[in-house]
């Protein structure tokens, strides 16, 4: 039995915007059941309120959320994905098992979240959130 037997993935989600990360969180979170257990953590703009992002948000909303199973990352825009790609290369700055994941920042979201409610492993999170990309609208 491995040591994250019983625990679920976390997810953070990395926006410029400290609001559009609680809304997702909270979309995502509302999508899955707030009895599902995921952890999820909105990790938007900068330390002073504003807009962007911090290493600092994203480093204290991934321990906040690891529970053992993995991190999950999404991040909505270029910057973004650059600030928790820098954080990934420190090495030390992220729980152990942090991915940054490839997905539309919205429906990967919810896609993360429902499959993390469901006790899936990292890569199984990953790969439904990656999935969103393909769904279509018309």
């Amino acid at each position: 039995m491995s040591d994250s037997a019983g625990k679920l993935v976390g997810i953070v989600l990395v926006s410029h915007s400290a609001a559009v990360a609680e809304s997702v969180a909270e979309l995502a979170k509302a999508l899955a059941g707030r009895s599902a257990g995921v952890s999820v953590a909105p990790a938007g703009g900068t330390l002073d309120g504003g807009f962007g992002t911090s290493s600092e948000v994203v480093s204290a909303a991934a321990a906040a959320v690891d529970q053992g199973a993995g991190v999950a990352v999404l991040a909505d825009l270029g910057s973004a994905v650059l600030t928790v790609k820098a954080l990934l290369a420190e090495g030390d700055e992220l729980p152990e098992n942090t991915r940054l994941v490839d997905a539309p920042f919205v429906e990967g979201a919810v896609a993360a979240v429902v499959t993390a409610s469901a006790g899936a492993d990292l890569a199984a999170v990953e790969a439904a959130a990656a999935e969103a990309y393909g769904y279509r609208k018309e």
